[in-house]
């Protein structure tokens, strides 16, 4: 069962006073690291695997905290990354935007895909925006939280894309 603290491999791109993984560390929602430990599902968005519930038998949920403009310079190995599928943005920098959810998003969506809807909404709680993720994501999230596997997760949201 993923454990309740997500890790962050951070890499500083980003603008500090923005970083919503720094406001995460501040408050002890997630833990910064510099190398992922094994049996861990990985956030990345080049990933072809949908993240889904089958995933919730990994050990750790690693987002990786770069610039959008960055992430096609980092690579994982594939049996361990996961892309999150269709959902809209509600952070200030990327609101409305299909795919740019900011690293708290991205966090609090996978934890509520994987079954921990009240973990998610405690990490996206922290943001003044944080529950209007929710509100324009609800019903593609409580879909994607019923699917099985990866396969079915891209079924779902060709109904929403």
């Amino acid at each position: 069962m993923v454990r309740d603290v997500p890790l962050i491999l951070y890499k500083s791109e980003d603008d500090p006073k923005k970083c919503t993984a720094r406001k995460l560390r501040r408050f002890h929602l997630a833990i910064f690291i510099s190398r992922i430990p094994s049996r861990s599902v990985i956030l990345y968005s080049d990933s072809p695997v949908r993240l889904s519930p089958e995933d919730s038998s990994s050990q750790h949920l690693v987002a990786i905290d770069v610039s959008w403009e960055n992430v096609d310079n980092y690579h994982f190995p594939s049996e361990s990354t996961r892309s999150l599928p269709y959902m809209l943005a509600a952070n200030p920098v990327n609101y409305g935007k299909p795919y740019k959810l900011s690293t708290v998003e991205a966090i609090a969506a996978s934890y509520y895909i994987l079954g921990k809807k009240e973990l998610a909404l405690r990490l996206l709680s922290k943001f003044s925006w944080g529950i209007q993720f929710i509100n324009l994501n609800q019903n593609p999230l409580n879909d994607y939280s019923k699917a099985r596997n990866s396969a079915e997760i891209r079924e779902i949201e060709k109904l929403y894309f």
